[in-house]
């Protein structure tokens, strides 16, 4: 609407000053000529809006002109008290600053829109941890909070980081773009030597700038490298792709554990109700050897390699207790001769 659009021009310039007609018909999706029609109306209206000509021009406020409207409608209420999980911003040491905040806004808010976002602030919770996973935690030379104070100088990091698997620490000299926490855990997100680079901040045993000024690629924001590491984790080649038969009464366990490795839902077999079929993919062979937790619950049918592994592993389980095992109990009493 363009009363919307009105308010949005009005609220960007207060936080730019000014902005070129191009940037802002850019942001709000329209013309630069419904633009220039928007500045009469605002200006028509009171608001002391002006647009310069020349090469550093724009549309601009009278410096000092600010103005108390929030302009939130209901639904963009309700939508800043739906709140991620409390570790979030308390890995970020923000805890205190977020309820103050909040509270400023609901002072702010139309009075007929406080008691919908005070009920969504009770009643959605949104927790980003998947289940039967602990909260990691920061090591102790550094948590995300020192992390994001290095990032924030704009300057470059030298990082001690562990590496998952066996091999002492490194140090790498890295030009970060900032921070990013997917499902509960946090990365730093960096270039080394003009290649974007992924740290799990877990992992950063110690964090510290150096004097020189972050050399960030031109033109390239972190959303940007985010989207081309997330790729390169997401589709990353597999090398086994195995074929299963899964009871009816594991298909939720099944996927549950193995979501990242499934290709697919399991379907139905077409035979017997109470079996599916379904592909996981695995970085190797020897990944298969996990699927032994649904026990007869799941049976690998293909490729023939990933069977003999599972075969091998289930046979060293087997030979590991077989000193401790007795006579099954449903096994037949010997007869007398």
């Amino acid at each position: 609407m363009k009363s919307d659009r009105l308010l949005s021009i009005l609220l960007l310039l207060q936080t730019h000053h000014r902005l070129p007609a191009p940037d802002l018909a850019t942001r709000l999706e329209v013309s630069v000529r419904t633009i220039y029609r928007d500045v009469e109306a605002l200006s028509a209206a009171g608001v002391p809006v002006y647009a310069e000509r020349g090469r550093h021009g724009g549309i601009s406020l009278l410096p000092g002109f600010r103005t108390d409207v929030t302009g939130l409608t209901a639904d963009e209420a309700r939508a800043l008290f739906v709140l991620a999980a409390e570790g979030t911003h308390a890995a970020l040491g923000l805890d205190e600053a977020l309820g103050s905040a909040l509270r400023k806004v609901m002072a702010a808010l139309p009075a007929p829109h406080r008691p919908a976002a005070e009920q969504t602030s009770r009643r959605i919770l949104v927790d980003p941890v998947r289940w039967m996973r602990a909260p990691k935690t920061p090591p102790p030379a550094v948590d995300v909070a020192e992390l994001q104070d290095a990032v924030l100088t704009d300057r470059r990091l030298r990082l001690r980081y562990r590496h998952s698997g066996a091999g002492a620490p490194r140090t790498y000299t890295v030009d970060p773009y900032g921070l990013v926490v997917k499902a509960g855990v946090w990365y730093l997100v960096a270039d080394r030597r003009r290649t974007p680079r992924l740290f799990r901040a877990d992992r950063v045993q110690r964090a510290g700038t150096t004097g020189d000024p972050v050399r960030r690629r031109p033109g390239v924001e972190l959303a940007d490298v985010w989207e081309v590491l997330r790729r390169q984790v997401e589709d990353r080649p597999t090398g086994v792709r195995v074929r299963v038969r899964v009871h009816t009464s594991r298909v939720d366990l099944l996927m549950r554990i193995y979501a990242p490795q499934l290709t697919g839902p399991p379907e139905p077999t077409g035979d017997d109700p109470a079996w599916q079929e379904a592909e996981l993919a695995f970085p190797t062979v020897q990944g298969v050897r996990s699927l032994l937790a649904l026990g007869e619950g799941l049976e690998v049918v293909a490729p023939p390699e990933a069977r003999r592994e599972i075969a091998r592993a289930a046979a060293s389980v087997t030979a590991l207790y077989a000193k401790d095992a007795g006579p099954h109990p449903d096994a037949a009493a010997p007869r007398p001769g």
